[in-house]
């Protein structure tokens, strides 16, 4: 058994220059303003472009992150719109097989200390879960069968796309204190990722 913490991965080249111009030139379709296009333009309409909140606009560049989290995490993770995803499926993977290293991987619950009571008591559960499913799989179990299993806690790995918008509203609606504690402790990380390589579309004011 294994048991990792969550993390992601950007999969989507992340060039500031091309993507600010990208969305300048589309914005400036509204007002029929390309003229005033230049190598140093972008950046400022954006700002402004985002001041007034007209985000329809930074619908026209897409993201995709990898993210790896636990299945409970990535159940809430699914019910943003608009967005694309593939996960990886507990129908299919046959966690007995080698390339799974012929065990299941939990992600580790941050909130408590692996010295505590609960901790120990989540680790004993997820070993006989474990346990239990490898033992089904000998016994002739399918995949989709075992699965019935298993708990929220197993990682899981599912890509995601969105537009920019929709990152924006996401991080509004996940980032913040309110969010579940799970889901904060991946979609942070993304957000400050983004707040570095593209700032003007991403120093959101959230409470945080």
């Amino acid at each position: 058994m294994r048991v990792i913490e969550p993390y992601f991965e950007v999969e989507t080249p992340i060039d500031k220059g091309y993507i600010y111009k990208l969305i300048e030139k589309a914005g400036r379709t509204a007002y029929k303003s390309e003229n005033l296009i230049t190598d140093e333009s972008a950046e400022g309409f954006i700002k402004k472009i985002v001041s007034l909140e007209h985000e329809s606009v930074l619908e026209h560049f897409y993201i995709t992150v990898r993210v790896v989290c636990d299945r409970g995490v990535s159940h809430e993770l699914v019910r943003h719109r608009i967005a694309s995803y593939t996960q990886e499926s507990t129908r299919y993977c046959n966690y007995s097989k080698g390339k799974f290293g012929k065990e299941l991987t939990f992600i580790k619950p941050f909130f408590w200390s692996i010295d505590s009571d609960k901790y120990q008591i989540w680790l004993k559960t997820t070993e006989y879960i474990e346990n239990s499913y490898l033992n089904l799989i000998e016994l002739g179990a399918t995949p989709q069968e075992a699965r019935a299993i298993l708990p929220n806690s197993l990682k899981t790995e599912i890509v995601v796309t969105m537009n920019i918008r929709s990152w924006r509203n996401f991080f509004r609606l996940r980032a913040v204190k309110t969010a579940h504690p799970q889901m904060r402790e991946i979609v942070i990380p993304i957000l400050n990722h983004f707040k570095k390589e593209l700032p003007y579309l991403f120093d959101l004011d959230l409470d945080i």
